[in-house]
């Protein structure tokens, strides 16, 4: 399939995209599986044979049907619902939008975001994902494989902060923050906090890659790091999450276009900074609820 063109038109039609993807994020609470839809549609990517990434494979029934991706078909038809609204953005660009939006509706940071991705029906082999039960050498593998870094490794696994495992995804179970609808650096904090004492079948952290985030010196320094400042934690997480969403992709966005995508971005980051505060004020109505 080919590439769609990425004119004016097809800004514009994003952006609407982007509007209807974050009423609907919101409404549904849904940020954490939208966000794995898109790490795991990326996340395929293999740098040396230039296959897999951020491609819209991952509706195919042959992949989203695999133990990696259990539980994304939900993901998949929510999407859906916005598609059939959307019909010429490709799916690739859709799902990595979602993503963008999840962490934008939870309070984390703006993203660039890039269209043109291009649809692809053949799905990688099966493998190319993180396997939850190893530990960092395992990781490294993975995602080093994309062309990704320590520094991104760290970032990215900073999404946790969203949700949590789920026994029938993942063999696990359990929230990774006090907060999992809320997008800060708490997933660090708590990393830390737990790492200083065995883990209990009641603990937040139960996933072996998490884990391995401390036991790594490497990692750890990033961990650390992100823990003390959450402003070094946005930034590299936006720049990491970008690298991700655009893995094997070349932005087709001419100079001629750059005028209404930048205006599109600035309409899009005021409309972000409304929706959290929208979403801050209810989450103080309903604590203040709580105390009445």
């Amino acid at each position: 399939m080919a590439a769609p063109v990425v004119d004016a038109k097809y800004l514009k039609e994003i952006e609407t995209a982007r509007r209807d993807l974050r009423a609907f994020i919101y409404n549904k609470k849904c940020a954490p599986i939208m966000l794995r839809l898109a790490f795991h549609d990326a996340g395929t990517y293999d740098a040396k044979t230039k296959t897999g990434g951020p491609n819209g494979s991952i509706r195919n029934e042959e992949e989203y049907n695999r133990d990696a991706n259990s539980g994304l078909k939900i993901a998949i038809d929510f999407c859906e619902t916005v598609k059939v609204k959307h019909p010429k953005i490709s799916y690739a660009d859709l799902y990595q939008l979602a993503g963008v939006v999840a962490v934008e509706v939870t309070g984390g940071p703006t993203i660039d975001f890039v269209p043109g991705r291009k649809d692809i029906m053949v799905s990688p082999e099966e493998g190319r994902l993180p396997d939850a039960k190893q530990g960092a050498s395992h990781l490294r593998e993975i995602f080093y494989r994309m062309g990704l870094s320590d520094k991104d490794i760290v970032a990215l696994s900073g999404g946790h902060t969203l949700g949590g495992a789920h026994k029938d995804r993942s063999c696990f179970q359990g929230a990774w923050t006090n907060e999992p609808w809320k997008f800060d650096n708490s997933y660090f904090v708590e990393l830390l906090k737990e790492a200083k004492v065995p883990l209990k079948e009641d603990e937040l952290l139960k996933l072996p890659t998490d884990r391995a985030l401390v036991d790594d010196p490497k990692f750890r320094y990033y961990v650390e790091r992100y823990a003390k400042d959450e402003e070094a934690f946005f930034t590299d997480y936006a720049a990491s999450h970008k690298k991700l969403s655009e893995l094997g992709f070349t932005p087709t966005c001419s100079v001629s276009n750059r005028a209404t995508k930048n205006n599109i971005l600035v309409q899009s980051a005021v409309a972000v900074a409304v929706a959290t505060a929208v979403m801050i004020l209810s989450y103080f109505y309903e604590v203040h609820q709580r105390v009445e």
